[in-house]
């Protein structure tokens, strides 16, 4: 077959591909969007949770789409009010009684140091969550005008969902902005090309919009509510990062093999045939890695596992189809100025060849001040404070924060959020006394009731979501399920209770932490069994897949250790969200081992060829730079989600950052190297390196020529 046979066929075929990849993206754009379907719970719990039951049973009672929106109002100067205030207050609460359920509303409450007002205003749920935002914005602007000297702000449970909401405008349009110009800015630095940055940059940020439109049509057509904001955030972060790993490491290969070979379609099959493992080995394991979030107990870690499985499908499928397509179709000239020629010298790696030949002179000592520094951070975290309450999730605090806190000051913390206790009509009284004597009960009167099921309103001293409110929740729950006779009927889809049961929004939350340590319990082992299992298929052994995923748990610790002295000293967070725990480490557990598998992959190639001590000192030379470049640019998109104002995901953000961080500049360039020089062959055991001539597995010389 002719050069220009060849040259006409591998054209063609890759304009196919890229005419396929358009096709299947119209296609993927053009799927239905089935209906989302609703949340199991508010909390995102099963059944077999209090909380959830409470939930359910609450819809038998007359007032189930019923919340209270609370109206603080306090003088600036923080003084008591006087006569005119309250009547003022009381004139307005009858113009705010065309926002209540049957327009009626009890007269106002006063602090009983007399500082703070409360008006409690039944809001209707019935029209979920978007006429729960529009009555919050409209209550908030009929208060604008209040007497001069008197603030207001709107809280409770319907101000909350409506500033949780609010928080989320825009953030989609922000994250993708910021995310684009940073990979974007990177890749120009990487590449020092004024083209080259621009084919993969597209490349990704169109899988990038398929996957957020495939999520749309995915996620609920398995069952499962997606919850947009937190979920298709991290998963728009994950493919901008995987994709753009993916993206880098073929380039170079690429760029490698277009020294060797000057037809550049043969130059991109040899550089597929290399990379192409390492790809869908790194892939699976974070698909794999995120499928374990299907376990969880959470709702919303389901959704987010759907949804980062997919995206990284994508980005395998875009990095091993369509950006080669697009590649040779630009030729060599997309490198300018520093284009590729055969053999021309090799510019890149002389850095980590000198490095890898220092850590090769004294590999024990390396290991061991390596080791010794991840220790040292994990030791930041001794004193890791969890547990966010509700007015705690919040970067900047909305106004309902600010309204739950000062009725905090003034009213028992938990007046915002009564607990809600469910038992039978006949048991009203029984549990009412049962509950008002547990330690940590400001007061418990009876609520809303229905033919078989009654409500017992129980508001708690402290503030919801903290250690001693989850003490308090903890007791009423013994307290009341032992009241003899005051077991409700079984909500649908659970176990008939013993006794009555506690839920509300307070008590969600600490199922929710519960929840979370059950999780992490659980899906922690799955993870490292499933990481290890695709190391061994991959490299044939068992001694360097138990070392790699040693690294990466301890690399784990490291970074949550670092990143609290970040939260608690610099930032001020005042704990580590206790859903943050487990996301941390499926992702930094999953994307951290990619580095080692991009290195490892290369060093038993090369090994083939000279053995495993230089066989290494050829992988960190020729992956050095690209390896860095992937963990730079991941943890820097990570850390993109900062932009978004909870703390969960800016503590999501912080931690992945680091970890990817210290994988990539340490123990991928610094520990595995010295880990592999100490071990030589031993490296793969039980396997072995079988030793060949062939030409493209070859260590070239100036590759080794760094020990020099």
């Amino acid at each position: 077959m002719s050069v220009f046979t060849r040259v006409a066929r591998g054209r063609l075929a890759a304009w196919l591909t890229v005419a396929t990849a358009i096709v299947v993206g119209a296609a993927v754009f053009g799927l239905p969007r089935p209906d989302n379907p609703a949340p199991v719970s508010a909390s995102g719990l099963s059944a077999q949770w209090q909380s959830t039951q409470v939930q359910r049973l609450q819809d038998q009672l007359p007032s189930s789409e019923v919340q209270p929106a609370i109206v603080v109002v306090t003088r600036a100067d923080g003084a008591a009010l006087d006569e005119a205030d309250r009547g003022a207050v009381a004139a307005r609460s009858a113009d705010l009684r065309r926002f209540a359920v049957g327009q009626q509303i009890s007269p106002a409450q006063i602090s009983p140091d007399g500082t703070v007002a409360l008006v409690a205003v039944p809001l209707s749920t019935a029209g979920g969550q978007d006429q729960v935002v529009d009555t919050i914005t409209k209550l908030r602007d009929a208060l604008r005008d209040l007497p001069g000297g008197l603030t207001v702000a709107v809280t409770g449970a319907p101000a909350f969902t409506a500033d949780l909401s609010s928080v989320f405008d825009g953030a989609d349009v922000t994250l993708l902005a910021v995310t684009a110009a940073v990979v974007a800015l990177l890749l120009l630095i990487t590449y020092r090309s004024p083209f080259l940055w621009i084919v993969p940059l597209v490349v990704v940020a169109a899988t990038e919009q398929l996957t957020l439109r495939a999520v749309d049509t995915i996620v609920p057509a398995v069952g499962i509510n997606l919850q947009e904001g937190a979920v298709t955030g991290i998963a728009s972060v994950l493919v901008f990062g995987a994709a753009t790993d993916y993206a880098l490491l073929i380039i170079a290969r690429y760029r490698e093999e277009l020294r060797r070979e000057e037809d550049r379609f043969a130059a991109m099959r040899a550089a597929l045939r290399r990379t192409a493992e390492p790809i869908l080995a790194s892939g699976g394991t974070v698909v794999l890695g995120v499928l374990t979030l299907l376990l969880s107990e959470e709702e919303t870690n389901r959704a987010l596992a759907v949804a980062c499985a997919t995206g990284v499908v994508f980005a395998m499928l875009s990095a091993l189809f369509v950006l080669p397509a697009v590649l040779v179709l630009a030729g060599r000239g997309l490198f300018w100025p520093f284009v590729p020629r055969v053999g021309g010298p090799v510019r890149e790696g002389r850095l980590w060849g000198r490095l890898g030949a220092a850590v090769e002179r004294r590999p024990a000592p390396v290991a061991v001040l390596a080791s010794l520094l991840l220790v040292g951070l994990a030791l930041g975290g001794l004193g890791i404070r969890t547990g966010l309450s509700e007015t705690e999730q919040f970067r900047a605090e909305p106004e309902a924060v600010t309204g739950a806190q000062t009725l905090a000051r003034a009213f028992p913390a938990g007046t915002t959020q009564p607990v809600a206790v469910l038992t039978r009509p006949d048991a009203v009284r029984a549990v009412v006394d049962a509950a008002t004597a547990v330690p940590g009960v400001a007061s418990a009167r009876p609520g809303d009731a229905g033919p078989g099921v009654a409500q017992v309103d129980v508001v708690l001293d402290d503030e919801p979501g903290t250690g001693a409110s989850d003490r308090t929740i903890e007791a009423l729950r013994n307290a009341v399920a032992a009241v003899p006779g005051s077991a409700p009927p079984a909500a649908d889809g659970a176990d008939a209770p013993s006794g009555a049961i506690v839920g509300g929004t307070v008590a969600a939350t600490y199922d929710s932490e519960k929840a979370n340590e059950r999780d992490l319990r659980l899906i922690l082992p799955i993870i490292l069994l499933l990481v290890g299992a695709v190391l061994v298929l991959l490299l044939r052994g068992l001694l360097a897949p138990v070392l790699l995923v040693l690294t990466v748990i301890a690399s784990f610790f490291a970074s949550l250790g670092a990143a609290w002295l970040l939260f608690d000293h610099v930032l001020g967070f005042p704990a580590l969200d206790s859903g943050v725990l487990l996301i941390a480490f499926v992702f930094l557990v999953a994307l951290g081992v990619d580095y080692n598998i991009f290195l490892v992959t290369r060093a038993r190639e090369d090994a083939r060829g000279a053995g495993t001590r230089d066989g290494m000192l050829s992988a960190l030379r020729v992956t050095g730079g690209v390896i860095t470049s992937a963990g730079v640019l991941l943890a820097a998109v990570f850390a993109v989600l900062g932009v978004l104002p909870l703390i969960t995901l800016t503590q999501i953000g912080i931690i992945v950052c680091i970890g990817v961080l210290l994988d990539t500049l340490l123990v991928r360039t610094v520990l595995v190297p010295a880990l592999a020089f100490l071990l030589g062959d031993r490296f793969w055991w039980p396997g072995r390196i079988t030793r060949d001539a062939v030409a493209d597995t070859a260590v070239p010389q100036e590759q080794v020529a760094a020990r020099d």
